[in-house]
């Protein structure tokens, strides 16, 4: 091994060492403050603050899992959802010296000369990297990603603590195999360190999107960007929650949109948005919004979409055999029926809102601690059986699923959404599926990408 090598290889373990070692302090001496408060007293508001900045601090992925915490209602105690939410788009910035070093070894020593203007203040930071709006030389606004330092290292190290949590987890609870979940994760946090490969899925979404008016997808600079710096044009939009106020026509038009951003999308082309955190988006004046991340996508091959269309038709015709055969394309398991039984009650609660033809908020008519308790029951049936294996194509689907449901809770939406599902699917075919996909891939440089997924 040469001696540059050596010296990377020694700087990268030091560096996830400090990471690890950073990470059990702030969580560890946080959860002791915690529990000593269950004892002598805590101001929950004062300690979600403290807590907002120690996750905000640490960045990366541990942060990414506050913010997801931060979008399910009731999940957390309102002290900290609150505190949470702010680190969708306010977490801590890095000051003027990095951003000079940063864009110096991104763009070269004349970086400044390639803007009208650069200001070294961030305008909004989050887990993985900090956005400055910056002015081209035409007068376009931009928005500026830089991605914070050693964030390769930082994700490797919280993918090792995890990986040990989960199988310490396994040890007390073998109900879920969690193995193809971390896989997943892991290969799509190291994707979103990969900024060319963003600008690549933005420019995916803009082809998928293009006949949808009302969701937005800022345009590319390619000339501005790298494989650490994003440059896309700034979008101005307002925050999700600001219109949990608004009327519900308002609320029910942002809610449509973002449920077209999403499947349109997926039904159309098989692929999904998979981080859907308040922070990924906001609402322009006409109600209609604003997508701003392009980290976390997942493109699936399109049988595994006829899959989620052929369960939908199982739970709504009663047939066990197609609800199996609609598992077994996803890559689960089905043992015997109550395998099935099991499955099907987690998917009726995730179905439920498309399968009535009737004007309704998402969660019906059902509390919204609901979901937690068709959750726990699921689990502790699944624990009776001998536990599963989600495949990991299950995971972003999953996530995106509860996610968006979260959001259109907050938003108190009431539409028809069994009318919005079935406008897209009635014409589902999977051939010209199969056709689109290919050349959205291609037109955008990422069929290469996908063949070596899959292979």
């Amino acid at each position: 091994m040469a001696a540059s090598e050596r010296d990377r290889e020694g700087s990268s373990m030091f560096g996830r060492f400090r990471r690890a070692a950073r990470v059990g302090a702030t969580v560890g001496g946080q959860a002791v403050k915690l529990a000593g408060g269950r004892v002598l007293g805590l101001d929950r508001g004062s300690h979600a603050a403290e807590l907002r900045g120690a996750l905000g601090g640490l960045k990366g992925p541990l942060m990414k899992v506050a913010q997801i915490l931060s979008t399910v209602p009731d999940l957390l105690p309102e002290e900290y959802a609150r505190e949470f939410i702010q680190l969708q788009a306010n977490a801590p910035a890095m000051g003027p010296a990095f951003v000079r070093r940063r864009m110096q070894s991104e763009l070269g020593p004349d970086w400044r000369a390639r803007f009208a203007a650069f200001p070294e203040l961030a305008a909004a930071a989050a887990s993985l990297g900090q956005v400055h709006k910056a002015l081209a030389h035409d007068g376009t606004p931009l928005a500026c990603k830089l991605q914070y330092p050693s964030m390769r290292d930082v994700v490797e190290s919280d993918l090792a603590q995890l990986r040990v949590a989960l199988a310490l987890y396994r040890r007390y609870d073998r109900t879920i195999d969690t193995s193809k979940i971390l896989e997943e994760l892991g290969d799509r946090l190291r994707e979103e360190l990969d900024y060319e490969r963003e600008a690549r899925h933005a420019c995916l979404f803009r082809l998928m999107l293009e006949r949808e008016d009302h969701v937005h997808v800022p345009e590319v600079w390619s000339e501005l960007s790298t494989r650490r710096l994003l440059t896309m044009t700034w979008v101005d939009g307002a925050p999700l929650l600001s219109v949990k106020t608004a009327s519900l026509e308002v609320r029910n038009a942002v809610a449509n949109a973002m449920f077209r951003a999403w499947y349109v999308p997926f039904y159309e082309y098989g692929v999904i948005h998979g981080d859907p955190h308040l922070g990924n988006y906001s609402v322009r004046p006409d109600a209609g919004i604003n997508l701003l991340d392009f980290g976390c996508i997942r493109v699936f091959p399109p049988p595994f979409v006829r899959g989620v269309i052929d369960l939908y038709r199982a739970l709504v015709e009663d047939d066990e055999d197609l609800a199996v055969s609609a598992y077994e394309t996803w890559g689960f398991s089905i043992r015997d029926r109550r395998t099935i039984d099991v499955l099907n009650r987690w998917a009726r609660y995730l179905y439920g809102p498309l399968m009535e033809d009737r004007v309704r908020t998402i969660q019906g008519e059902q509390s919204t601690t609901y979901g937690a308790s068709v959750a726990s029951q699921v689990h502790r049936e699944l624990r009776e059986i001998g536990g599963i294996t989600p495949p990991r194509e299950f995971v972003l689907m999953d996530r995106a699923a509860i996610g968006l449901g979260s959001v259109f809770m907050h938003l108190q939406a009431e539409l028809n959404w069994h009318e919005i599902f079935h406008g897209l699917i009635e014409d589902f075919d999977e051939a010209a599926l199969v056709e689109r996909q290919a050349a959205a891939l291609r037109s955008c440089g990422l069929a290469g990408e996908q063949q070596g997924r899959e292979s």
